[in-house]
């Protein structure tokens, strides 16, 4: 891209958050806003998950901007290429395709005091030049593989679920899979269609509910096209119950063995064998760590071709995988179901602030921002799904939407306003999120089992402690008595509200 001035607005991430970003930006009349993605092409996790069974475990109806609704879901809950069909539907409907530059891969962020710019640096590009600057590139962007001796070593072929290779032919072939999280009980049911044999290796077994996806009829579909608010009241049923959920997940509470008893009926109607049972049975409270929905998982880890491995992996071995009674389980090929590389204590890349300081640095004990978008000495400096923005019971979109009207909000204030930036004070920051983890301390997540909400020392920068609903509540507006306002004039250069 070529400019003179800076831009007013750069996004970085093609993703739900991205898009969703530079519509509500346009249409709030910002519209110098150009959004860079490395990719060449937009989706985020949606066009990079294309793993056989990739779907969502958030009902369609939530799982979607409430601004741009969709009658036409197929099902209740959408396959990862319905999604992706579905964001590219929203981009294109909302003009947004001609703001986005592709193959644009960000290499640092630099605040410039004197300008009040940000300047973004790119591989192999011109760095560019912005007002204000989203980091819209999503928690669950970079594929991470487990840190297992050996991963290296392996000579057969190793996918990541989030890198799936589609020329490579499970047919009589032998599989170990890795994980058993919410892309492991989608895949494994599909690879044991295929593979001659399936070696599920599990370190920790998660608590199961059943999903029930049914088919969306054309009566349905058709009452959504002409009655918007039908579909508006349907959302808003799926919002409400999973509202109920947080009662039972957020916090370890009577609903908690509600939802656990749930669970085990559903493991003792679909698995029969008691010892399996027993291997398949957590030992933390639901919620500790993500619940997994799917109706297919446990009947696949039973089929003959299907092994459920339960021993700790020592190695992984140039034939396979090594666990640590001392047998090597030979494959041909290692699926790691293993998520992302979520940034908690650090930030995929440099981010430089006020008077040099580095955002890695300040989060090397624990991310923290002001209601998750903000931080302080990081002017016009905005994050979606940022700190303490994870949701464990309700639809992340909402809070997206959330963040991105909150966002908009501020950008639009110094836009009209014709001030530098806003820079969010210290010490509202502190207050914010010193309460967040008290909130925290009572939560199911804090309750001592291993996740990857938390840090190595158990630190959560991840998950919201309550209601989507208060999370949305706390984003309604821009309270300028948190911020500072930095203006051009010298004397009115920290002012303040």
């Amino acid at each position: 891209m070529s400019t003179d001035g800076p831009l007013a607005v750069a996004v970085i991430g093609a993703g739900f958050a991205g898009i969703g970003a530079a519509i509500r930006l346009r249409q709030a009349g910002v519209e110098d806003v150009t959004v860079f993605e490395r990719d060449t092409r937009i989706g985020g996790t949606w066009r990079d998950n294309t793993y056989p069974g990739a779907a969502c475990d958030i009902p369609s109806q939530l799982y979607s901007y409430s601004f741009a609704r969709n009658p036409e879901w197929s099902q209740t809950y959408s396959g990862s290429a319905e999604i992706l069909d579905y964001i590219d539907k929203v981009a294109a409907d909302h003009g947004v395709i001609d703001r986005i530059e592709f193959g644009r891969t960000v290499t640092g962020l630099t605040y410039d005091v004197p300008t009040g710019e940000w300047t973004l640096t790119f591989a192999e590009q011109e760095p560019v030049r912005a007002r204000s600057v989203i980091v819209a590139s999503g928690p669950l962007s970079t594929p991470a593989l487990p840190d297992i001796p050996g991963v290296a070593d392996f000579a057969g072929t190793a996918i990541h679920s989030a890198a799936w290779d589609h020329d490579y032919d499970f047919t009589g072939k032998k599989v170990a899979v890795i994980g058993t999280g919410a892309s492991a009980v989608q895949i494994v049911p599909e690879l044991v269609k295929r593979a001659a044999s399936v070696k599920v290796f599990q370190r920790t077994p998660g608590w199961v509910l059943p999903r029930v996806n049914l088919e969306t009829g054309e009566f349905a579909k058709g009452v959504y096209r002409r009655v918007p608010g039908a579909q508006r009241l349907a959302r808003a049923l799926w919002y409400g119950g999973h509202e109920t959920m947080a009662l039972g997940v957020v916090w370890d509470t009577p609903l908690t063995r509600v939802v656990e008893a749930i669970a085990r009926l559903h493991l003792r109607l679909q698995v029969r064998d008691p010892w399996l049972r027993r291997q398949l049975t957590p030992d933390f409270s639901a919620g500790c760590k993500r619940l997994l929905m799917t109706s297919d998982y446990y009947p696949a880890l039973q089929a003959k071709n299907a092994k459920l491995v339960t021993w700790p992996i020592a190695r992984i071995a140039p034939k396979g995988v090594r666990t640590v009674e001392g047998i090597e389980h030979q494959v041909d090929c290692i699926v790691y179901a293993t998520g992302f590389a979520v940034a908690k204590q650090g930030t995929p890349y440099p981010v430089t602030g006020v008077d040099g300081r580095v955002l890695a640095d300040e989060w090397s004990g624990g991310a923290q921002a002001y209601r998750s978008v903000a931080v302080s000495g990081y002017p016009n400096l905005y994050f979606t799904f940022g700190p303490n923005s994870g949701p464990g019971h309700n639809s992340a979109l909402v809070y997206l939407e959330a963040q991105i009207e909150f966002i908009t909000e501020a950008i639009g204030m110094v836009e009209r306003g014709g001030w530098k930036a806003l820079d969010v004070r210290r010490e509202a920051q502190e207050a914010f999120n010193a309460d967040i983890q008290k909130r925290l301390r009572r939560t199911t997540w804090n309750s001592g089992c291993q996740s990857w909400y938390l840090t190595s020392d158990g630190y959560n920068a991840t998950m919201f402690p309550g209601f989507a609903t208060q999370f949305v509540n706390q984003m309604r507006r821009v309270d300028l008595r948190d911020f500072r306002i930095l203006v051009d004039e010298p004397a009115l250069s920290a002012a303040t509200v």
